[in-house]
């Protein structure tokens, strides 16, 4: 029996040099959040979403829980980016968040994501949401890798 890969990732015809990144089910949460690219820029990963009107809140600014759900996601995606995990079981253990600024549904948002270290179970990474040149987040988080099986 073969089974379906969680995530799909190949490159994307509209947006050179970005790939999409996008759950094999649609019907998860993930898919929520739309329309997601991402990219390795030498020790920087990139991924990117589309926000859209029904991502805004009653000021017509990104809501802060889809940017909270974005950078989790962003967490996850450049992880396995930088090769270090599969799509799976791996968690979030901690994840810090100062909101700077706030987004727009007109511009992509983007999550620049470093990794500072690697154990063997832990991944501790940091990164910054920005649109265009507007810093919107800065974030710091710990994911467990997955256990071995």
């Amino acid at each position: 029996m073969t089974q379906t890969p969680a995530f799909i990732q190949a490159d994307d015809p509209d947006h050179p040099g970005w790939q999409s990144w996008r759950l094999s089910d649609p019907t998860r949460f993930n898919a929520l959040l739309g329309k997601m690219l991402t990219r390795r820029d030498g020790d920087l990963a990139r991924v990117r979403m589309f926000p859209e009107h029904r991502h805004t809140n009653l000021q017509n600014n990104v809501h802060g829980g889809v940017t909270l759900a974005f950078i989790d996601v962003a967490l996850f995606a450049s992880s396995r980016m930088f090769g270090l995990i599969e799509a799976g079981t791996a968690v979030t253990v901690d994840l810090s968040v100062q909101f700077i600024g706030s987004g727009t549904p007109v511009q992509p948002l983007d999550a620049e994501v470093e990794l500072l270290r690697e154990t063997r179970r832990l991944l501790f990474l940091r990164g910054l949401v920005t649109q265009g040149s507007d810093k919107v987040a800065a974030f710091a988080g710990t994911i467990r890798k997955p256990s071995a099986r």
